[in-house]
């Protein structure tokens, strides 16, 4: 591809930022129709990436033999099903700032995982950034008093989607169709319970309505796509820079498009997160400045 992985990271990560803009046109969407469409519609766009590719799908007949790989894709894909399911439902139902939120929160929850999972250690900076993240959940705990659960469930389940990745050896887009298949059943079902109570958005008459419903599958799927691949390219620590280009477009387009109200407890806890982030940034720059130095040492 004649585009470097910085440049598909940001395309990626700009798709997924102006994606409000697309679902505002399908208000109090059918979101479980429309994620099983995704993954209808999905299954042959991967399959064609993957013979554009050269990838060859005996590799993945071979890793489905795996009952190992089998849990884990099949985790992975209930994992990424249900992060989608929360953004799609924020952002249809007038709460783009907690959409907003949720992937703000996704670094933090990130680097939580890896303590637990990956035995990764927590540096000062980090330690601090969970601590303000705590406290900026805490003010939304302590002014609404209940936990902002759309923005965690969001941002955690995007966590443990990337988790579920670490555990198997393939490529990005062998792994994502692997999680299509395993969850092509699901989502099958779904679609005939629709059609079966006379639900579904083909009875509603309103083509423009349906052709929404339609096209939703490659635009979700369009920044997914780019993000596996700028991953193959790019370091991870670039990655999570170019991230926050996402949930701050966001953010933006809630206050200044969308009308969203920002009371002071959002501005305070937004505040208290960025500032996380800001010291996990620094932390990456200072590392990558003194590491050098030391191996000269």
């Amino acid at each position: 591809m004649w585009l470097s992985g910085n440049s598909i990271a940001i395309l990626a990560f700009l798709t997924w930022g102006l994606l409000p803009l697309y679902f505002q046109f399908i208000p109090n969407a059918n979101v479980f129709e429309i994620l099983s469409i995704r993954v209808v519609f999905s299954i042959p766009c991967i399959y064609l990436l993957l013979k554009i590719m050269s990838l060859p799908m005996e590799r993945i007949w071979t890793a489905m033999q795996n009952k190992r790989v089998l849990l884990i894709c099949f985790l992975a894909g209930i994992f990424n099903l249900t992060s989608l399911y929360s953004f799609t439902w924020a952002v249809t139902n007038g709460q783009v700032l907690a959409a907003s939120l949720g992937y703000f929160m996704n670094p933090i929850f990130s680097i939580a995982l890896g303590v637990l999972f990956l035995k990764d250690k927590l540096s000062t900076f980090q330690s601090i950034a969970v601590a303000l993240s705590i406290a900026g959940i805490g003010c939304q705990v302590i002014y609404y008093g209940e936990l902002p659960w759309i923005s965690i469930i969001m941002g955690g389940a995007f966590a443990l989607y990337g988790l579920m990745k670490k555990f198997v050896d393939l490529d990005a887009l062998s792994i994502m169709m692997i999680e299509l298949i395993l969850i092509l059943p699901i989502a099958l079902c779904l679609i005939m319970s629709d059609l079966w109570q006379q639900t579904s958005v083909l009875y509603s008459g309103d083509n423009s309505k349906i052709l929404l419903y339609l096209l939703s599958a490659p635009v979700t799927l369009i920044p997914l796509v780019l993000f596996s691949l700028a991953v193959e390219k790019i370091s991870l620590i670039m990655i999570g820079f170019i991230q926050y280009i996402e949930p701050s477009i966001q953010f933006l387009l809630a206050v200044m498009i969308f009308g969203e109200v920002l009371l002071p407890v959002k501005v305070a806890s937004f505040s208290l997160i960025w500032l996380g982030l800001l010291l996990c940034i620094a932390d990456i720059i200072v590392k990558k400045r003194i590491g050098p130095k030391i191996l000269r040492l």
